[in-house]
């Protein structure tokens, strides 16, 4: 009976891999070496990210990130090295979104708070209802004619924009124009007294 043996094939290490990859530029040799470590990426992305879908997303960045800073570098401990790599990649992208929300932040905080909306009060508006009366009367005086009448429509006496069209006879967007303006222009005197 003949013995039929199993060739296997002799496994190389981290470093070796390295080294067939910057020879031969074969990413196969990366591939085995992200294989072997692939747990350790999504172990890692999931600390730090603390999303599986953006763990899974990161892998494959990192993977294909690895390709290219393989070459550069001059790796002896591949292990430590990698885990390194990761952690500081997942470090860079929360960095990223952290920065992304920050910019967000001040943008929201830099938009107009006098651009009108159908959808009931903006926190201008409850800034007007809030000052002394007195002096909003006399800064809704000191509007020019159309604004103060649509803002007295709409805010004091509470007509809706149809409404405040119908009664006025301007046109939508005349409207809507007034009482931004009219809005801005409230804000302005209320803020000199």
């Amino acid at each position: 009976m003949a013995f039929i043996g199993v060739i296997k094939r002799k496994s190389h290490s981290d470093e070796e891999l390295i080294a067939l990859f910057k020879q031969t530029g074969n990413n196969n040799h990366v591939g085995e070496l992200f294989m072997r470590y692939t747990h350790l990426v999504l172990a890692i992305c999931m600390k730090y990210l603390k999303n599986e879908e953006e763990a899974k997303d990161a892998s494959m960045q990192i993977f294909e990130k690895l390709l290219g800073d393989l070459a550069k570098h001059e790796v002896q401990n591949f292990q430590a090295w990698f885990h390194t790599y990761i952690r500081n990649f997942c470090l860079m992208e929360l960095r990223k979104e952290k920065s992304k929300r920050n910019h967000q932040e001040k943008f929201n905080a830099q938009q107009p708070t006098f651009v009108e909306s159908e959808d009931g009060m903006h926190p201008s508006d409850k800034e007007l209802l809030e000052a002394d009366i007195t002096d909003l009367e006399t800064a809704i005086n000191q509007l020019k004619d159309e604004q103060k009448e649509c803002i007295e429509l709409f805010y004091l006496k509470g007509h809706s924009y149809d409404e405040v069209m119908q009664l006025t006879g301007f046109e939508y967007k005349k409207v809507k124009s007034h009482i931004q303006n009219g809005k801005r222009n409230l804000k302005i005197l209320l803020e000199k007294r």
